[in-house]
């Protein structure tokens, strides 16, 4: 083997070795998990939950920074164009693949430029009207909906969030005219639909379920297959009617595209191992969470799904990119 050959293959023969190396001894040096969103939000106390407790097993501090705006895509940017060594992850919610199809340039690409870790929980969202709307069911809100096409108006959180979109899925799923009004933010459209300025909003469960057992609002159905133990008398969407239509609020950890494979196992498993916990699993509990706890590949494939279902919802609508 001539000089030149045998170094190649010396430094070919190091790289394989320092390899599972490296992912033995990772992390050397604090983590970062960038939260697109603000302080307080569910995002946001998912990433302190789950880093705090992972910071315990894995020696080394895991730090959490909010990086605001456009509607996530400013974290988002950060976390995919870090350098992919496992030392920047970034907690995804359902705005991330919703934003493929609703912002008209994204400067990244939310599946090709990150490595899925893992999908944490899923949450549902639910369907609340004002109280003296007169109907006691899914079945019957299409009806009243379809008897007054273009009066009945739904309220969200903002253009192209997953609480407007799941008010567009349900308008083009039945056929029912409906008219949407976004807000800047979720409070905001709970004043206005308590006191009966709009009539009905998909939103997480968490916020809106005092309002619910008070009385001030009506929840009609949740949106994933099965009923949630936060509010349990209220039925499914499937229950009511529409078995095909299923948005929901979820919450999952990316690394950037390109971090090792080892690297990602690591952070899996550890990620999985903090959910299982009993006390994080209460906590996450009582916000009206799922907990998951996925493989890569499994959050890998709903990501892609996410992304395919969200851009069908768009066009149907005649969203317009922003």
């Amino acid at each position: 083997m001539k000089p030149f050959s045998r170094t190649l293959a010396a430094a070919a023969l190091a790289a394989a070795c320092a390899a599972p190396a490296f992912a033995q001894t990772y992390p050397t040096k604090p983590v970062r998990i960038i939260v697109p969103f603000p302080p307080g939000q569910a995002s946001d106390v998912i990433a302190r939950l789950v880093g705090q407790k992972m910071s315990e097993n894995l020696g080394q501090q895991v730090v959490v920074d909010n990086r605001v705006g456009a509607g996530g895509n400013i974290g988002s940017d950060m976390g995919a164009k870090a350098p992919p060594d496992g030392y920047t992850l970034t907690m995804a919610t359902a705005a991330l693949p919703i934003s493929a199809s609703v912002y008209a340039k994204l400067p990244f690409d939310p599946v090709k430029d990150f490595a899925t870790v893992t999908l944490m929980t899923v949450t549902p969202l639910v369907l609340i009207v004002h109280p003296a709307l007169p109907v006691k069911n899914v079945k019957e809100l299409v009806a009243l909906a379809r008897s007054r096409p273009g009066q009945l108006n739904f309220a969200s959180s903002g253009m192209g969030t997953s609480h407007h979109l799941s008010g567009e899925m349900l308008r083009t799923v039945t056929g029912v005219n409906i008219v949407h009004v976004p807000y800047k933010g979720s409070q905001a459209a709970h004043i206005d639909l308590m006191s009966g300025q709009v009539a009905m909003m998909f939103d997480n469960i968490l916020p809106v379920r005092p309002m619910v057992q008070a009385g001030k609002l009506k929840a009609l159905a949740v949106t994933t297959p099965q009923r949630s133990p936060a509010l349990p008398d209220v039925p499914t969407i499937a229950e009511a009617g529409l078995p095909n239509f299923e948005a929901v609020a979820w919450f999952g950890m990316l690394a950037p595209a390109g971090t090792p494979r080892d690297i990602v196992t690591k952070l899996n498993g550890e990620i999985v191992r903090v959910l299982k916990l009993p006390d994080v699993n209460e906590r996450l509990s009582g916000m009206g969470a799922i907990v998951v706890g996925s493989t890569p590949d499994e959050f890998a494939t709903w990501m892609r799904n996410e992304v395919a279902k969200w851009a069908k919802v768009v066009k149907a609508a005649g969203v317009q990119p922003q």
